[in-house]
């Protein structure tokens, strides 16, 4: 069993270290006291896919060095070794944690390897295969005009802000629709835009037994029947290990994919489809290449120069010690504006426990709250809290060096907003009255991509992946399951029962009240 965080020397000399010099750390002391070009220098680095500059982030050598000692002290390496090798981490279900080997090339063993990976790599390659000549049949399938995909959560999320993130990249000719709410208004407005000899259905759940998909599903099934659709099988396909629950249906074209693959970390997978008929199958193998060397990366970097640790260290450093409770994410890069919503539930699913591995309470906070919008956007919302508020919000800005667009002046507008913001969080400036006044010291970090690719997006994503992981080993927690989404479920098949049939019996107030108010037409 790994020491906790909180159970290492090193958290006590973490802890002296902010009461002596962190909690009053101020970013423009350190600029002039180590020198502007040496900070940079230190608290930058290209990793692959992606350069980070972290030096606009409270902390100095002294504190990663003790950071790092921390990650040292909880077996990070040898925790991040029994992931990749196919260990069964995920200890609450019993499985391996192995969504790295959806992007690990044929026929590659890596040291320690648990004996089935072979054989399960083998199986990926296979299924991949697969539904790449598939996608490439339908993208070369000119009757078909628009794919629809019906996901919730990890299903849904990962592919939507990847094929938004990859549009420049997309087949023309061929429009994608996300659907993933049980509200009929989602599904009822992507319906009305379509017709079923043009459609394909993409059903997307691992069981099939996802409530939200299967409501969505089925109504997709009767309307198709109803517009007079013929040929269900060639107008679905489900993406799913419950190949009889899928041909009940009239659903002859399955993939599949395994326990080990977690939701939110599903998008590598055949969940990814959406994704291969947007981009091509070419694009989608380069998708997988750049999260695999950003894998390599997280795997063989020495832990001072591995960007995933740091990132996670420093996460660490925020949430524990200057109590920070939450991160915003901004894009600058309109086809990103997904990627908040999808790092919510990659982060916030994955570390927002309050239990330990072994089940007891744990003695620090976890996942801090994930949140944005993309810049400039945000600039006009929300940026007025994290100048002036009073609650300090670490800023991620994601920036692109590249544009895809032809438009002349846009560019150089959108990278100067970008630099301009995370200057101005970190220098303040001085008012001629308290309402004028910047107080600055805010901390940011700034990845920067060369292009908006989908290598780099491959590595953008497995960067955060990995990221999540490093905090949630250093606090002890399981971040591969998601227990916390099953009581909801469980009340709400019961209400909807009650809802028929009016009857309260056992319920709370609140819930008896509303329930009835519901019920009251006029």
């Amino acid at each position: 069993m790994h020491l906790r965080c909180d159970q290492t020397p090193a958290w006590a000399a973490l802890q002296a270290a902010f009461d002596t010099a962190g909690r009053a750390f101020d970013l423009r002391q350190a600029f002039a006291q180590e020198g502007g070009a040496g900070r940079f220098d230190h608290f930058s680095q290209a990793a692959p896919g992606v350069f980070a500059d972290l030096s606009k982030n409270l902390w100095d050598e002294p504190t990663e060095a003790l950071l790092l000692d921390l990650a040292r002290a909880c077996d990070l390496p040898a925790q991040r070794d029994a992931m990749l090798a196919g260990q069964p981490i995920n200890n609450t279900e019993g499985r391996a944690v192995l969504h790295t080997l959806l992007r690990r090339p044929a026929g590659l063993a890596l040291p320690g390897d648990a004996p089935q990976v072979a054989a399960d790599l083998a199986a990926v390659h296979a299924t991949l295969d697969a539904m790449l000549a598939y996608a490439e049949a339908v993208r070369a399938d000119d009757a078909i005009t628009d794919v629809v995909n019906i996901g919730i959560g990890g299903s849904d999320l990962g592919p939507h802000m990847a094929v938004l993130a990859l549009e420049q990249q997309r087949l023309p000719g061929k429009r994608f629709h996300f659907v993933s709410n049980v509200d009929g208004h989602e599904l009822h407005s992507v319906l009305q835009g379509l017709r079923p000899e043009g459609t394909l259905f993409l059903v997307a759940s691992k069981t099939f037994t996802t409530a939200e998909t299967m409501t969505n599903a089925r109504s997709a099934l009767a309307w198709f029947a109803a517009q007079g659709g013929r040929y269900v099988a060639r107008h679905f396909a489900a993406l799913t290990t419950n190949v009889q629950a899928a041909g009940a249906l009239g659903i002859t074209t399955t993939f599949g994919f395994w326990d080990w693959v977690g939701g939110r970390y599903s998008l590598w997978s055949a969940i990814g489809l959406p994704i291969a008929i947007a981009i091509g199958a070419q694009g989608f193998r380069e998708l997988l290449a750049g999260a695999h060397a950003m894998d390599e990366h997280f795997r063989t970097a020495p832990l001072p120069a591995n960007l995933p640790v740091r990132l996670g260290l420093l996460d660490v450093w925020y949430r524990n010690f200057h109590g920070f409770t939450s991160r915003c994410i901004a894009p600058y890069h309109a086809a990103l504006r997904r990627l908040p919503a999808y790092l919510q539930q990659l982060e916030m699913e994955s570390n927002g426990k309050r239990v330990a591995r072994d089940g007891t309470p744990l003695a620090v906070a976890t996942s801090p709250v994930l949140w944005g919008e993309p810049g400039t956007n945000g600039q006009h919302a929300f940026f007025q809290m994290l100048h002036q508020g009073t609650d300090v919000i670490p800023l991620e800005i994601i920036a692109v060096r590249e544009p895809t667009h032809p438009l002349p002046g846009h560019q150089s507008k959108l990278l100067a907003n970008a630099l301009a913001q995370a200057q101005a969080l970190m220098v303040g400036k001085a008012g001629e009255d308290a309402h004028r006044h910047f107080p600055g010291n805010r901390p940011s970090t700034f990845l920067l991509l060369d292009e908006l690719s989908p290598a780099s997006l491959g590595a953008l994503i497995a960067l955060q992946e990995h990221r999540v992981f490093v905090s949630g080993a250093l606090w002890g927690i399981n971040s591969f399951d998601q227990w916390g989404v099953e009581l909801g479920k469980v009340l709400a098949k019961d209400i909807e029962g009650r809802l028929a049939s009016g009857d309260t019996a056992g319920l709370d107030g609140s819930t008896a009240g509303l329930l009835e108010r519901l019920r009251t037409r006029g």
